[in-house]
């Protein structure tokens, strides 16, 4: 069932395809549907709200009968019942001859299982982790390729880009590597909790990826420096242009420095907080 809600974003029913272990703390999903042709982007970090079943339901909660007042319906069901919602990166997706959407993937941080895991995994991850092919979920997703759930977006005269982010912000990360042009130079840090984590990426930009494998042995509420990012030099003629993302305190610490200490001025830098030490998505959205 595809309901229409505020354009340009649209419901998609889908089911898992097929699932790929990438590391210890990431696993890559991917869906298939019957009306997936109709889902739109240009991927970069393209955001994306999955709805998930709990332990016992075939399918998500959510009342699409509702129309446009499904949210509040939505947030009116009891905790057991209403579907899990959590925000993703559109990682990829695969077109047909004709240019449709027939699948897409998107990459999972398994928060709270694995090797050297702290603390309780979260109801997204757990999904993730014993996902099986013909599960389904529901996705609220673009129909128009470029929107506002894109938040990459470099000035013309950018030179170089930055790029930093913890594994959360991964796949993002390596989308937008991914979908720039050959020439552009980037500078980019992306942290990540085991060695085993790190990825190879394929992008024509002229890049140099940095990974930094966190030291698992800090509580996860422990504060974690700025990192190298803060004691990088650019070049004094350069233009950067800085995609920041992440857990929600560092990002804005990371930014107040590169604008207070750095001068780099603040419109040209973009920064989201995909999460926060000792909340749940729930409570984040709660405070938004």
């Amino acid at each position: 069932m595809t309901t229409a809600v505020a354009a340009p974003f649209r419901f998609f029913s889908l089911q898992v395809r097929r699932t790929r272990r990438l590391g210890p703390s990431l696993v890559r999903i991917t869906f298939t549907g019957p009306d997936l042709h109709a889902l739109r982007s240009h991927g970069r970090d393209q955001s994306l709200s999955l709805f998930l079943p709990h332990p016992g339901q075939s399918e998500p909660v959510v009342p699409l009968e509702h129309g446009d007042g499904w949210w509040h319906a939505w947030r009116e069901l009891p905790d057991g019942v209403r579907a899990v919602m959590r925000s993703y990166t559109l990682r990829a997706l695969r077109r047909d001859a004709l240019g449709d959407t027939v699948e897409i993937d998107i990459d999972f941080v398994l928060h709270g299982i694995g090797p050297g895991a702290t603390g309780p995994a979260g109801p997204a991850s757990r999904w993730a982790a014993r996902a099986a092919a013909g599960d389904r979920v529901l996705l609220l997703g673009p129909a128009v390729a470029d929107n506002r759930a894109i938040r990459f977006r470099p000035p013309e005269d950018t030179g170089p880009v930055v790029l930093w982010g913890d594994e959360t912000a991964v796949p993002a990360a390596t989308a937008i590597l991914e979908s720039l042009p050959a020439g552009t130079r980037v500078r980019a840090w992306l942290e990540v909790p085991h060695r085993g984590d790190i990825q190879d990426v394929a992008t024509l930009a002229d890049a140099e990826i940095t990974w930094l494998v966190r030291d698992t042995s800090l509580a996860p509420d422990a504060p974690m420096a700025l990192g190298p990012l803060s004691e990088t030099a650019l070049p004094p003629s350069a233009r950067p242009y800085v995609w920041l993302a992440g857990e929600s305190g560092r990002v804005k610490r990371l930014r107040r420095h590169l604008v207070g200490e750095r001068g780099i001025d603040k419109r040209r830098i973009t920064f989201v907080g995909y999460w926060r030490h000792g909340l749940t998505e729930e409570q984040l959205r709660t405070q938004a």
